[in-house]
């Protein structure tokens, strides 16, 4: 679930790299990277740690250039190390090249051993990785045409964008498992991002979507861009970017993040009748599905539980203890609220089910009378190998537990699962979305 922004034809590109990857830190706070063309040679600057971290002003002036892409990175293939921070630049026979990735290849393995096979060294465990060593092999004249050989190569989800000297190449899987949009900058340059709420920190203007399939490409001796349908598309957005992943401020596909999370909690209250006193959130994921829930319910809303904010979030954090320690340090109840009343909690999902465990433990610690759990999404019962950090049933408590027995260890008064035909009608049946979390589709071979 990684973030990417592309820059092209635009002064101080790392500047609005930077910009746009901030707006996005909470798609992947484990490193970040830019890299920037100056039209004769790339450069870059990739390391462990947030946005503000990693780059001051001596970076951002190093990074000269008109044409830039960035990445903060979620890990769901390779390493913790800095080596498989992203952009990954290398150097070939038509010259240099740097590539930003967000997805997951799930052919990685077989493709890799082929390559080693065949003579390829690697130097990170990244699936990424693959992709800059099909192009280099390839024969074929032009970047363009190594580039649609990979992809015939590769299978997965991918968000792709390649950085040569001159040129910049956008491209999404023909599924459109993980969201990406193209803008227009102020000074007339373009950029494409993850999410929509990076154009509204730049002050880009939304053009539209990338389309499934479709492979964008920028060229510093064209006006414009250019446009390549490489392959039908089989729209599979995921249902998660809506339920958790993506900013609420954030546009996908035509549908405010915002807006079906609030249709999502009226959903919810409307499957799950609870008789209580208080809706609140679990903050920040949580908060437009519990307004949601509170309208539909007529149970009054309130902000009962304070986050600390410059604790990150706990789903994304590498190992159980960090997201433990993390759940203590970020959430603080409200005392004078909770005392005495019977509470829903509004959450948008339910993975391993240790945060929600915690978070109940401390509502009855602060004196609610009773803690009504209502998870904003089904029960996920399925690794999801397109991209988000589950990777195995043993860490789901939904695959091997009951509902009844989950409610019991978290030690909720009840527990309650938006139904998938709800969650569905909630975003929109206008396409299908990836449910694979929750109903098993691996819809991609």
């Amino acid at each position: 679930m990684c973030a990417i922004v592309g820059v092209f034809d635009t002064k101080e590109a790392s500047r609005v790299a930077y910009y746009s990857l901030f707006a996005m830190q909470h798609r992947g706070q484990e490193a970040t990277g830019i890299s920037v063309s100056d039209g004769e040679k790339i450069s870059k600057i990739k390391k462990k740690g947030l946005v503000t971290e990693v780059f001051d002003e001596a970076a951002l002036k190093f990074l000269k250039g008109n044409s830039a892409v960035g990445h903060n990175r979620y890990s769901t293939a390779g390493s913790k190390s800095v080596l498989d921070a992203q952009p990954i630049h290398a150097s070939y026979k038509l010259g240099e090249i740097s590539i930003v990735h967000n997805g997951n290849l799930i052919n990685k393995d077989e493709v890799r051993n082929a390559l080693i096979d065949e003579g390829a060294i690697f130097q990170s465990e990244m699936d990424t990785e693959n992709i800059i060593h099909l192009i280099a092999r390839s024969q074929e004249e032009h970047l363009r045409d190594r580039i649609v050989e990979a992809l015939n190569i590769v299978k997965g989800a991918y968000c792709l964008i390649i950085q040569s000297r001159h040129k910049m190449f956008a491209i999404r899987d023909r599924y459109g498992v993980r969201p990406f949009c193209l803008g227009r900058l102020e000074d007339g340059g373009y950029i494409v991002s993850s999410e929509t709420c990076a154009f509204d920190l730049v002050g880009a203007e939304f053009i539209r979507d990338v389309r499934p399939g479709e492979m964008i490409i920028f060229d510093k001796d064209k006006e414009g861009f250019e446009s390549i349908q490489l392959f039908e598309p089989t729209p599979r957005v995921c249902a998660f970017e809506y339920i958790y992943f993506a900013r609420p401020d954030s546009v996908i596909e035509g549908k405010s993040v915002y807006a079906v999370r609030q249709e999502i909690g009226k959903a919810l209250a409307r499957e799950n009748k609870i008789d209580a006193d208080l809706v609140i959130p679990v903050p920040d994921s949580g908060v437009s599905a519990a307004m949601g829930y509170a309208q539909e319910s007529g149970i009054p809303f309130e902000m009962a539980i304070v986050r600390n904010h410059y604790v990150g979030r706990t789903f994304i954090e590498p190992t159980q203890a960090k997201r433990d320690m993390k759940v203590k340090l970020k959430l603080s109840p409200i005392k004078e609220i909770l005392k005495g009343k019977r509470i829903v909690v509004v959450d948008d999902s339910l993975v391993r089910g240790t945060t929600s465990k915690r978070i109940i433990k401390i509502l009855k610690n602060a004196g609610a009378k009773e803690v009504h759990m209502c998870i904003a999404s089904p029960t996920i019962e399925h690794p999801d190998i397109y991209g988000i950090d589950t990777p195995s049933y043993e860490e789901l408590i939904s695959a091997n537990m009951s509902v009844e027995e989950i409610r019991e260890y978290i030690k909720a008064d009840s527990l309650s699962f938006l139904s998938i035909d709800a969650l569905k009608k909630s975003i929109g049946e206008d396409m299908d979305y990836s449910l694979v979390s929750f109903n098993g589709d691996y819809f991609i071979k």
